[in-house]
């Protein structure tokens, strides 16, 4: 099957629109978990209609097509700075300020303690279970499975009664996280590619250049594009900078070898808030809003789609199937030690609320870009198997974790509630 780029986008955007018809009529699931579960099962179906009919070909035709699709250059190099500038735009600096600890503790020692928890954890299960990964590689692992996604969470958290600087946190870390876990994962990659021990020294002055890089970036990009749009009066210039601003902001990142998730986490927060405030009409931040809404939205419906989809590309065994199960409670157990510890040291100066551990913990999803970075790995003797255990805890995390959230939200809230809670 040889398709062009416009004939494979047809066919994911019709898809993603039939699904998410037939989710929001029929099923009513928390749309990230209906489009993944309806990917993977109309994936899985088409290969079982090949069985039933052994003249078809269409299962070969699907496994091409979704091979085909380089999910890691898609995300990577395209919907993941629309979607992290999407995500800036709409957090409240001031709620962001003030929850500035937590999202700064868990989005960096978060991070690297949930990475080595993982990666530990994950070479102790494979020795116990004879599934051989050398420890760096397990790190590795542990590095691109430990970024989160919130989109289900804050989905719920906007219908509920959770404070500001809770929401914040939550979308706060998950901005950030993503650009530190591309980090660690470059950092990590390397070394496991190159055979050479770790320098903790070199590592730390990468890790410096790109993320406090990525940083400087996003602001300066984030102030020329603000100075711009206050220079003016015309929603379609200002929605068409905004535009400018990501591809090419992400682009140039790229090219001076800074962190462009970082850089377009940053440039959000400028307009959305002091370009937002100070540098539109009324009228050009309706559309400007909208219009990124709307991005946000159609890109969030193609990525769990994909998701769904780039599952009958996986090569399973029993085995590798084995160590997948094992690491949910693995990553489970991570996420409660990489944010327990954070909040426990940063209560003297902000305190979440009873309501934050466990939105945190059950709602510290794996997503989109934990596939991409998987998918991205070079195709050595433990490939398969660490994709089939981030496919196994990316489907949990969007199925069961997304699909339950508003449920341990309203239980957690009604025993808060409760007197003598």
């Amino acid at each position: 099957m040889h398709l062009s780029l416009f004939d494979a986008t047809a066919i994911l955007i019709v898809m993603t629109a039939l699904f998410a018809y037939v989710n929001l009529r029929f099923l009513a699931l928390p749309r990230s978990v209906g489009l993944t579960i309806m990917g993977a099962l109309g994936a899985f179906a088409i290969l079982g209609f090949d069985r039933l009919v052994p003249s078809s070909s269409l299962g070969d035709d699907v496994i091409s097509f979704i091979a085909g699709i380089d999910f890691h250059r898609t995300l990577m190099e395209g919907m993941l700075s629309f979607l992290l500038f999407a995500g800036g735009l709409h957090v409240s600096w001031t709620d962001l300020r003030r929850a500035r600890w937590p999202v700064l503790l868990l989005s960096t020692i978060g991070v690297l303690l949930s990475t080595a928890l993982v990666g530990a954890g994950l070479w102790l299960l494979g020795r116990l279970i004879g599934v051989e990964i050398p420890l760096i590689w397990c790190l590795v692992f542990g590095a691109l499975i430990s970024p989160t996604d919130p989109i289900a969470v804050m989905d719920v958290l906007k219908r509920t009664n959770v404070g500001d600087t809770l929401k914040a946190t939550v979308a706060g870390e998950s901005l950030f996280n993503d650009g530190v876990g591309v980090v660690v994962f470059g950092i990590l990659l390397a070394t496991a590619i190159s055979g050479a021990p770790l320098s903790l020294s070199t590592a730390g002055v990468y890790f410096l250049v790109e993320a406090g890089g990525g940083l400087a970036m996003g602001l300066g990009a984030g102030w020329i594009a603000y100075r711009a749009m206050r220079s003016i009066d015309d929603y379609q210039t200002e929605v068409l900078i905004s535009l400018a601003l990501v591809m090419g902001g992400y682009a140039l990142s790229h090219y001076i070898g800074v962190s462009g998730p970082v850089a377009m986490a940053t440039a959000g927060l400028v307009i959305g808030n002091a370009g937002v405030a100070n540098a539109m009409s009324d009228t050009t931040r309706d559309y400007l809003l909208k219009f990124w809404s709307l991005v946000d939205d159609v890109l969030n419906a193609i990525l769990f789609l994909l998701i769904g989809l780039e599952v009958v590309t996986v090569h399973l065994e029993r085995g590798y199937l084995l160590l997948g199960l094992l690491g949910i409670p693995l990553l489970l157990l991570a996420r409660t030690i990489s944010v327990l510890g954070p909040l426990t040291l940063m209560r003297p100066l902000l305190h979440l609320g009873s309501l934050a551990p466990p939105i945190l913990i059950w709602g510290g999803l794996r997503g989109g870009i934990s596939v991409a970075l998987a998918l991205s790995l070079p195709f050595t003797e433990h490939r398969s198997a660490l994709l089939t255990v981030t496919y196994g805890v990316v489907l949990f995390a969007v199925i069961v974790q997304g699909g339950t959230i508003a449920r341990v939200i309203a239980a957690v809230s009604r025993k808060t509630a409760a007197p003598g809670a």
